[in-house]
């Protein structure tokens, strides 16, 4: 197996063999510490542009399903992963890992020490990085990692919503819900799905007008990547949305973005939150969810505090006391940080949705 090379933008290299297709790729370094659902982590399009470390020790261990997917196709940048396991023990599987990430052209590196990567990354922060099994000069490794745009301030949405707008659902579904599509997770349109919506995904550039027209019982912000405050597109959206006076539900990107339509700004977090163990309080019930997150950026949390009568927090996260949960006081509005459509809990978050559809 050939050799590969992982360059952080602060000058740290870790060695290691090479995976996937053999190439050279960037972006921005995160983790996930989820033990198991990496082909579900590896088509999030809430990854694009990063180049992803998993915690967990074996990846591939239960091979690839096709049907195991949030998108059409692999949305993280780059893999680095400790032990890379080609051999699987799923019989249902349909492919190895290592013939997945060469159809999809996907730069991976493993046999890296992940331990330290994720010290690394929690003490430093989220910064850019380079992968290669081609190039070993570490000073051309440098100059095109310098070429590498920062995540602030990068629109992404764009590059991965759907190019025309589509139908999900029933014909005749009792209610019909406008979904903005910045990067949407399969799964989240099935829970809609489950409770009687006929979805119309809408390209992330869609007019408002365009929209209303369809005449929706309802609007959702979806997920996806990106900053964004580099989305004033969506940002004015929401701000029609909001002033239609229709309900109005948000999932991680669409909190920020329903934030930033009250008023309210977002910050780029030390290094983010990623995988399917993060406990989150709902202080509006007391209890507490285990819940699935992928998030760079966060709505800025004594802003929600100092603005009682536009907003209040509806959820925090109980491991940095970020805001993981919103509600407009003044509008049919309200939006979570985390991913209620997945099952770390395994369906601790699912009310979300019935929430939503209640407000119709």
């Amino acid at each position: 197996m050939s050799k590969a090379i992982l360059l952080l933008e602060d000058g740290s290299v870790f060695h290691g063999r090479a995976a996937g297709k053999t190439g050279t790729t960037t972006g921005e370094i995160c983790f996930n510490t989820g033990m198991t659902g990496y082909q579900e982590i590896f088509t999030d399009p809430s990854y694009a542009g990063q180049v992803l470390v998993a915690t967990n020790v074996h990846i591939g261990n239960y091979g690839i399903k096709k049907e195991e997917v949030e998108s059409e196709s692999i949305k993280i940048a780059g893999f680095v992963c400790r032990n890379f396991n080609v051999p699987y023990s799923r019989a249902l599987a349909d492919e190895s890992i290592q013939d997945y990430f060469e159809r999809e052209g996907l730069v991976a590196i493993h046999d890296v020490d992940t331990r330290a990567l994720v010290q690394h990354i929690r003490q430093r922060g989220a910064m850019n990085c380079i992968i290669s099994s081609e190039i070993h000069d570490i000073d051309e490794l440098k100059r095109r990692l310098a070429e590498t745009p920062s995540m602030a301030g990068l629109e992404l949405s764009s590059h991965v919503t759907t190019r025309e707008p589509y139908e999900i659902g029933r014909p005749d579904a009792r209610y019909r819900v406008a979904v903005m599509d910045f990067g949407v997770k399969k799964n989240i349109l099935r829970c809609f799905d489950q409770r009687d919506c006929l979805l119309r995904v809408f390209p992330a550039k869609t007019s408002f007008a365009e929209v209303k027209a369809w005449n929706p019982d309802g609007y959702f912000l979806s997920n996806g990547p990106g900053d964004p405050s580099a989305m004033p597109y969506a940002v004015e959206l929401a701000k029609q949305m909001l002033d239609d006076g229709k309900p109005l539900f948000g999932i991680c990107l669409g909190q920020q973005l329903l934030a930033q339509a009250a008023g309210l700004p977002t910050y780029k977090l030390h290094h983010g939150h990623r995988g399917i163990n993060h406990p989150v309080k709902n202080l509006v019930t007391g209890r507490s969810e285990i819940t699935s997150q992928n998030h760079g950026f966060g709505v800025l949390e004594q802003a929600v505090y100092d603005s009682p009568s536009i907003v209040e927090a509806t959820h925090i996260n109980l491991n940095d006391n970020t805001v993981e949960g919103i509600r407009l006081k003044n509008k049919p509005a309200f939006s979570v940080q985390y991913h209620p459509e997945a099952s770390p809990g395994p369906h601790d978050a699912r009310y979300l949705f019935d929430q939503f559809v209640a407000m119709f």
